[in-house]
């Protein structure tokens, strides 16, 4: 679950921590509304479940009403990575020396959550993690302690002298910033919970920006927010035929298809891909079942896709029966004119039939993954 940063705002400001006065607006008489009561000058936010709306013009300051016309007539509607702008957050304009980035996140290596703080924050942290990595702080919050002030103290004393600040908000009021993000964090369920920027206003941190994201799998324990973020989360053509279809799929950049059944084969399938020089198009998952429907509803899922070049299809049977994937798929091609060349690999159970099946409808297919890889790689770059 996504949050829209007025609506992680607001949870934040249930957690106690700091935040610009702004109103939402979801039309122009709204906006003109919010500002006269916010004052110039304010600042309009697009409101998207994406990044980069600073870099894309999602984010304007307007010094009177006329500027707030014109700002708004340019960002709603405006597409930012494929979201439509339809909502605007009419914010008070907050004078900044400093811009902090601050979050916690799970380490997948300690396993325990992470908090990653830099004095660099702003839009180009990305760029900043990058290339200058000294400058990102990171430290694991301790599941049995809590916040340990023999190195937090450390930590904070570092900020200071990087922010380069002679009057700073105490060392208190930064402990009970972090209890407050981990606070969130184990509360809801997060997975994500960023301030980029965070900024120092006396002797308070404010959080100008928002980011949360919420455990799908704990919806169940969050119903509420679930209600909050419904509509929020951006999916393309794909991943919404798959939903509807009840299959597991990712978009990713590349050109090859993967139709996998498994999620741990269709992760060593994606790594098999790259090993040998390829890009995954996506991650798709059919599951342990042998309904031929699966095969079906993949193909078209893939063929809609104009990118993909080429189509795998790597099949361990079990549960999922070779013959049932195979006759899936003469089903299909049957049905769509499929404009992808495949490559196709099955092993296990009812291996020989499912061949023949293919066999009769002009695919041959491997037992080797890496060479169906191989072969699929060829078929990107017009191979045969």
């Amino acid at each position: 679950m996504k949050f829209l940063e007025y609506q992680a705002k607001e949870v934040f400001r249930q957690f106690g921590i700091s935040t610009p006065v702004e109103k939402l607006a979801i039309n122009l008489d709204e906006a003109v509304q919010h500002a006269n009561q916010i004052g110039y000058p304010c600042v309009l936010k697009a409101q998207v479940p994406v990044g980069g709306r600073g870099k894309a013009g999602g984010i304007k300051v307007a010094n009177n009403e006329t500027e707030l016309k014109e700002h708004y007539a340019k960002i709603y509607g405006m597409h930012i990575k494929e979201c439509v702008v339809s909502k605007i957050l009419v914010s008070q304009v907050i004078q900044v020396t400093n811009e902090i980035y601050l979050s916690v996140t799970l380490d997948r290596n300690s396993r325990k959550p992470m908090f990653i703080l830099s004095a660099s924050g702003g839009m180009d942290i990305e760029e900043i993690s990058r290339t200058q990595p000294d400058k990102i702080l990171r430290f694991d919050y301790d599941l049995l302690v809590g916040l340990k002030d023999y190195s937090l103290k450390a930590i904070y004393k570092k900020l200071i002298q990087d922010l380069s600040l002679t009057k700073a908000p105490s060392y208190d009021a930064f402990k009970i910033l972090l209890k407050q993000l981990i606070r969130i964090y184990f509360d809801l369920d997060a997975s994500l919970v960023e301030i980029n920027p965070l900024t120092i206003q006396g002797e308070e941190f404010m959080a100008l920006d928002a980011k949360l994201v919420v455990d799908d799998n704990a919806g169940y324990l969050h119903q509420d927010l679930v209600k909050i973020t419904e509509g929020n989360n951006v999916e393309t053509k794909q991943e919404t035929m798959a939903r509807e279809a009840n299959l597991t799929y990712i978009s990713l950049q590349g050109n090859i298809a993967c139709i996998v059944n498994g999620a741990g084969l269709a992760m060593a399938t994606m790594d098999v891909i790259k090993h040998y020089g390829g890009e995954p198009a996506n991650f798709l998952d059919i599951g342990g079942s042998s309904n031929p429907q699966k095969m079906v509803n993949a193909l078209q899922i893939i063929h809609s896709n104009e990118k993909t070049k080429a189509i795998l299809i790597n099949i361990f049977g079990g549960i999922t029966r070779c013959d049932d994937i195979a006759n899936g798929l003469k089903i299909a091609l049957e049905t769509i004119k499929l404009r992808i060349p495949i490559s196709v690999r099955l092993v296990g159970t009812n291996e020989e039939e499912a061949k023949k099946v293919l066999s009769s409808i002009g695919i041959t297919a491997f037992s080797d993954m890496d060479q169906a890889v191989q072969h699929a790689i060829q078929l990107t770059s017009g191979g045969n």
